[in-house]
C-alpha cells in the first residue's frame, strides 16, 4: 500500500463535503473520475530536467487516489511528450484541452514551451501548474505558478553573493532562449544597480556541447561569479569542460553560480564535475523537515533508491495538491470557479514547507542558497527568514 504523509491524512480529514455541481459539463468528469493531463519533455535535450516533474505529478496523483481522490473522483491522466519542442508543446496541449478536455493539466519546463502553450490555455480556457523558476514578467489567469520568479530567486542570490563573498564582477552565461535572456538581464540591471560590473555575457543554443571557447573567455575576464544559466543536457558538457580547464570550483576563483542545476542535472553532470559550485532555489533535497522526509521516502519508494529530486520536481509536486485544495474550496471542477478559488490556498505539507498562492498566481516561498557536494547533492547554507512575496513586475527590471 502507498505510504501518505499522516499530515496529508490529517488534512484530508476535513475537507468539504462534495458538491452537486462538481460533473462541469464539458470537462472529462464522470461520477467516478476526472481526467488531467501531464504534458513534460521525456524526450530530446530537455529530458533530463523535465523527467523527474512526470516522476513527481504521477506521485502526487497516486498519493491523492490512495486518499480516495478530488471530489469522490479517482484522478486519471493523459500523458503527452512536448519532445523539447515548443511548437509540439502548443500541439499537444490543444489535445488535452480539446479533444480530451481535461480539468487541469500539470506540465512544461522551459519558458519558450510556457510561451507556446499560453495562449492555448487562454484560449480554450483550460488551468496550466507550471513547476519552473522562472523569469517572471507574466501572469495569467490560466497559470498557477509552483516555481520561483525572478525576484525571489535572481535578485535574492546576487544579493547573497555580494554580501558574504564580496562579488564585484560578474560573468553571464546561458543556454540561447528567452527565460536565460531575460533572467540575465534582470541580473544585469540588479548587478549594474549595485554598482557592480559584468564583464561578460554569452549564449549558446539547446544542446550546445562546446563551451571550450567561452572558458578561455572566462579565464580572460578574471571574474569573481560565473553566473551560469545553462540549461538542459548542455550542462553536462560545461561542467566537465570547466572542470577539465582547470577551475576548481570548490576554490570559488571564479565563484560558479547557477539557477539552472538542479540535482536532476548533476545526475548528469556527476558530482564530482560540479562539486562546490552554489545554486539559488526554493528546494534542495537535502531539506531537513518532516514534510521533506515523508516526501523523499516516497518519492525513492516508488522510482528506487538512487533516484534524486530537485527544486522543479518539487514543484511539480506541489501541482495536483494545489489543484485538489482549490477544486475542494470551489467545490466544483469547472475552471473558472477553480480559479476563483486559487488565491489563499495554502499548503503546509509541501517539502519545501509551507506555500501560499498570492493573487498573482505565484507562490509566497523561502530562497536558500546551496553549495554542491561531490555526493549529487547540496548543502544549504542560506535560507531567507521570511517567505518572500512573488512579485512577477518588479519596477525598472522590465
Amino acid at each position: 500500500m502507498l505510504a501518505i504523509p499522516a499530515a496529508l491524512a490529517l488534512a484530508h480529514a476535513s475537507l468539504p463535503a462534495l458538491a452537486d455541481d462538481a460533473n462541469t459539463t464539458g470537462l472529462a468528469v464522470t461520477k467516478d473520475t476526472v481526467k488531467v493531463g501531464i504534458l513534460h519533455s521525456v524526450t530530446g535535450t530537455m529530458a533530463i530536467s523535465e523527467t523527474g516533474s512526470v516522476q513527481a505529478e504521477k506521485l502526487a496523483i497516486e498519493q491523492i487516489n490512495a486518499m480516495g481522490g478530488v471530489l469522490g473522483r479517482k484522478i486519471e491522466y493523459i500523458q503527452e511528450d512536448g519532445a523539447s519542442d515548443w511548437p509540439t508543446f502548443a500541439e499537444k496541449a490543444k489535445k488535452l484541452l480539446v479533444n480530451d478536455k481535461t480539468a487541469a493539466v500539470f506540465g512544461c519546463w522551459t519558458s519558450a514551451s510556457r510561451k507556446a502553450v499560453l495562449p492555448v490555455f487562454e484560449q480554450y480556457n483550460g488551468m496550466l501548474y507550471y513547476p519552473t523558476f522562472y523569469e517572471g514578467l507574466e501572469q495569467s489567469p490560466n497559470v498557477i505558478y509552483t516555481g520561483q520568479e525572478a525576484t525571489q530567486q535572481i535578485i535574492e542570490g546576487i544579493d547573497w553573493v555580494v554580501k558574504n563573498k564580496g562579488a564585484k564582477k560578474f560573468f553571464l552565461l546561458g543556454s540561447d532562449y528567452i527565460w536565460p535572456r531575460t533572467s540575465n538581464k534582470i541580473a544585469r540591471k540588479h548587478i549594474e544597480k549595485l554598482g557592480l560590473s559584468v564583464v561578460g555575457e554569452e549564449y549558446y543554443p539547446l544542446g550546445h556541447t562546446q563551451f571550450n571557447s567561452v572558458i578561455n573567455k572566462i579565464k580572460l575576464k578574471k571574474p569573481d561569479v560565473v553566473y551560469a544559466i545553462v540549461v538542459g543536457g548542455s550542462n553536462v558538457a560545461f561542467y566537465k569542460q570547466l572542470k577539465a580547464a582547470g577551475i576548481d570550483m570548490t576554490k570559488e576563483h571564479p565563484l560558479v553560480f547557477t539557477i539552472s542545476v538542479t540535482e536532476d542535472e548533476i545526475l548528469g553532470i556527476g558530482g564530482e564535475n560540479i562539486e562546490g559550485a552554489y545554486a539559488a532555489m526554493k528546494y534542495f533535497q537535502s531539506l531537513p523537515n518532516d514534510n521533506n522526509k515523508a516526501f523523499v521516502d516516497a518519492f525513492k519508494a516508488k522510482y528506487g533508491n538512487d533516484i534524486v529530486i530537485g527544486d522543479v520536481t518539487q514543484a511539480a509536486y506541489l501541482g495536483p495538491w494545489l489543484w485538489k485544495a482549490a477544486v475542494e474550496k470551489a467545490g466544483s471542477f469547472d475552471i473558472d470557479k477553480v480559479r476563483a478559488a486559487s488565491p489563499g490556498i495554502e499548503l503546509t505539507t509541501a517539502p519545501e514547507g509551507y506555500v501560499r498562492i498570492h493573487e498573482n498566481h505565484h507562490l509566497w516561498s523561502k530562497t536558500r542558497i546551496g553549495r554542491a557536494k561531490a555526493d549529487g547533492q547540496y548543502e544549504v547554507v542560506y535560507e531567507s527568514k521570511d517567505l518572500i512575496e512573488p512579485n512577477p513586475f518588479p519596477a525598472g527590471y522590465q
